[in-house]
């Protein structure tokens, strides 16, 4: 894969990233700009201020006479507060023995003399004073050795007024700063997102255009993000791949008609031969068993490259080598050829029986027909290996890569097969992850099949 290393310049979660940034900076600065031009221009005070007086003056109370005389105070308004603010908050500072040393602009009798206000213990407490609930909290701090104490209050109507007014306007800072950070980190994300996406809808477009004609094109990769590009690279590979496969099926077929074409021929001639009474049937027979013995061949072939007709079981390979011998018994025979079996383990394997059966058949076969009249051909069964091996004058260097490809038939063999015997071989242990080889054995040739 040509992408190892990622191109962090070029980084789909980098550009996501930078743009999530974008747009919180600039929210950020949306916000603090907004807030710096309404506290320069008091536009906020005035418009907080104008409300309440348009508030308050639908609360003013009236005499019968039609005179104002105040507010109603049952209507919740805040008129308090422009009487008796001072009186709503205080605070004192105590020594170790419950002196008081320093207290606010208060009376004196705003603080109870009992209760938990004298156990000048860290913590919350709360008291009753002109008819106000009062909550209050106490402090410690120690200095030059000596421990002191101080006390907070405030009535509950000052908190609520502060929780009233303020909390309305944390959450209407929060709204704000959310819909402009919505918007902007929207239009941000959109514009990255638009720009950082735009190469992979034409690698769609390109995509979308590759067919059986056209295999040869390939997607580019130049400004994909990073992320993507070794999705691009691998579809590539199987691109290639697939057109390999491709022009490799059509030299099959290629070569398929010209394997039949010219039995066909034979067999033309032959007919028309015995038109004129000159025909020899012997010979019309040996031709139409050589066509079918390719189809057969043909079939079978097909099949061991869908892997799909396979079904895999628990396989003992010593049970499948005595029924693929007792099958090539009288071929053996005939060729003057001993087949032996040695076996050093009782191997099982995962395997389709039917192919399994197929591959050793096609090994055998192959060796049973290039092995000398009176010599042996041998299977020898390990755990993880099966090897054949015959005596005969065996292959050149230069034609072991060969045996394996269609068509390819090697000399000194005794019968006009059509050379896909040891491809068929080949497929299936491909289809099941095994491997095969062929290894010169001086004398004669041997595979080695291992899993």
């Amino acid at each position: 894969m040509r992408y190892v290393k990622m191109n962090w310049i070029n980084s789909l979660g980098l550009k996501v990233l930078l743009a999530y940034i974008a747009g919180v900076s600039l929210s950020i600065t949306l916000v603090v700009i907004f807030a710096v031009v309404a506290l320069q221009s008091d536009l906020l005070a005035r418009i907080d201020v104008a409300n309440l007086a348009e508030d308050m003056a639908n609360k003013i109370r009236f005499d019968n006479n039609g005179n104002p005389i105040g507010f109603d105070a049952r209507r919740d308004n805040f008129t308090w507060v422009y009487e008796t603010l001072q009186q709503e908050t205080a605070y004192r500072i105590l020594d170790d023995a419950g002196n008081m040393i320093i207290r606010s602009n208060i009376d004196k009798s705003f603080w109870p003399t009992q209760g938990d206000l004298l156990r000048l213990a860290p913590g919350r407490f709360s008291f009753e004073h002109n008819e106000l609930t009062m909550y209050g909290g106490t402090g410690t701090v120690k200095h030059e050795g000596k421990i002191w104490y101080l006390q907070v209050a405030a009535s509950m109507r000052l908190m609520n007024l502060l929780h009233r007014v303020a909390l309305p306007l944390v959450v209407t800072g929060i709204a704000l700063f959310s819909l402009v950070l919505l918007c902007a980190f929207g239009v941000s994300a959109y514009i990255t997102l638009r720009y950082t996406l735009k190469p992979l809808r034409d690698i769609s477009e390109s995509a979308a255009k590759i067919s059986p004609r056209y295999l040869h094109t390939r997607l580019h990769t130049k400004a994909i993000p990073a992320e993507i590009a070794p999705l691009i690279d691998s579809f590539n590979q199987v691109l290639e791949r697939l057109e390999q496969g491709y022009r490799t099926q059509q030299e099959f077929l290629g070569n398929v008609a010209h394997e039949l074409k010219t039995p066909l021929t034979l067999i033309r001639a032959q007919i028309e031969l015995h038109h004129l009474g000159e025909s020899n049937g012997n010979t019309l027979l040996d031709d139409v068993e050589y066509m079918t013995r390719q189809v057969q061949q043909l079939l079978l072939l097909a099949e061991a490259v869908e892997v799909h007709n396979y079904t895999f079981t628990k396989v003992r390979i010593h049970n499948i080598v005595d029924e693929v011998i007792a099958y090539l018994q009288r071929m053996a025979e005939s060729a003057n050829i001993l087949l032996t079996v040695s076996a050093t383990d009782d191997a099982l394997w995962q395997a389709d029986r039917g192919a399994l059966f197929t591959l050793l058949k096609n090994l055998l076969e192959n060796a049973i027909q290039h092995a000398p009249a009176n010599t042996a051909v041998s299977v020898e069964i390990a755990n993880n290996m099966v090897t054949v091996r015959d005596s005969g004058p065996g292959v050149d260097n230069a034609d072991l890569p060969l045996l394996f490809e269609r068509f390819w038939r090697g000399a000194h063999r005794r019968d006009h097969g059509a050379g896909l015997g040891l491809a068929i071989c080949k497929e299936i242990a491909c289809a099941h992850g095994w491997q095969l080889l062929a290894l010169q054995a001086k004398p004669g040739l041997q595979f080695q099949l291992s899993r």
